[in-house]
């Protein structure tokens, strides 16, 4: 077998106190409170947000070129978009659409992290997954992003918690000087793939490279089905490189089964957006937001828009 992942002991010690830091941080935030008990940390009190709207392309369902998207996008009032790597994309009419638009790309998702996982059994499969994850690096860094959207592992029948958590991290460690070399970072999405199903887990799971090149892309409303968003959001505090803006409704889950709980609109689900923000501001985050959720035509695109917009200020 080889090497486990280092400083498990240590990480318990350190990363309990700073949990603990930032739990007292987040008491005296909120514990402003009037004579009659109401809690008076609201938005003359809240920090000013520059958080900056994203969404992937793939929510972009009109016709046109690159660049026809691209403007429309700008014109609605995002700043930027995310592509998949590979994505079946021309780079350069992709540059070129950048550039002409001023429309962002602040990362891209690894297309092949599913399909070819960091955690197979096959040795030949890790690999042709860890030159997936190469290739979206190199991509990235030619498209000025700055992350590249990774599934680390995935936990099954055939794969163990304990060997998703080896192998993936393998994997990982040899791709950290191509890191370097591009200046672009990986961070690690939390999905429904059974793994790192808690916020201590996933902190510990990143601090064990000991890398600024490793963070976590956090989507929020991935973790509405088992747990509290704003909760994972303090202990991750500044391993949070970038967010998915994503709704989950309990109830439409609980009625009609548990992948309808994702067919919601943004502010109508169960994602406490002010809880959310808080603990952002809290961590003291102001960066990109990307809507992950089903796209459409260009009405639907400015409700996404001016719904980001609303849970930006809440």
């Amino acid at each position: 077998m080889n090497q486990q992942p280092k400083n498990h002991g240590d990480w318990s010690r350190r990363h309990f106190l700073g949990v603990a830091g930032a739990t007292a941080a987040s008491v005296s935030f909120t514990s402003r409170l009037t004579g009659r008990g109401q809690d008076i940390s609201t938005t003359q009190q809240r920090p000013s947000r520059n958080m900056k709207k994203s969404l992937k392309y793939g929510m972009v369902q009109i016709d046109g070129s690159v660049e026809d998207k691209f403007r429309l996008l700008k014109e609605i009032g995002y700043d930027g978009v995310e592509l998949d790597s590979p994505s079946g994309l021309d780079e350069d009419e992709v540059l070129r659409a950048r550039d002409a638009t001023g429309l962002a790309i602040p990362g891209v998702v690894d297309s092949v992290h599913w399909q070819k996982t960091l955690s197979d059994p096959d040795p030949n499969v890790r690999g042709e997954g860890r030159r997936g994850l190469e290739t979206a690096l190199r991509q990235c860094q030619r498209y000025g992003g700055s992350t590249v959207l990774l599934v680390p592992a995935v936990v099954n029948k055939n794969v163990s918690y304990d060997q998703a958590y080896e192998r993936s991290q393998n994997e990982i460690r040899q791709v950290l000087p191509l890191c370097d070399e591009t200046g672009v970072k990986i961070a690690i999405e939390n999905v429904w793939n059974n793994f790192l199903l808690s916020p201590m887990e996933a902190a510990r799971y990143v601090d064990d490279f000991q890398s600024p090149n490793i963070g976590w892309y956090f989507d929020v409303g991935n973790i509405v089905n088992y747990g509290y968003p704003e909760q994972w959001i303090r202990i991750l505090g500044p391993r949070v490189f970038k967010l998915d803006i994503k709704e989950f409704s309990r109830q439409k889950r609980n009625d009609e089964g548990l992948w309808k709980g994702f067919q919601v609109k943004l502010l109508e689900g169960d994602c406490d957006w002010p809880a959310v923000m808080q603990a952002l501001d809290e961590i003291g985050y102001d960066g990109w937001g990307s809507a992950e959720v089903g796209g459409g035509d260009e009405a639907r695109l400015r409700d996404i828009a001016d719904r980001m917009d609303r849970i930006y200020a809440s």
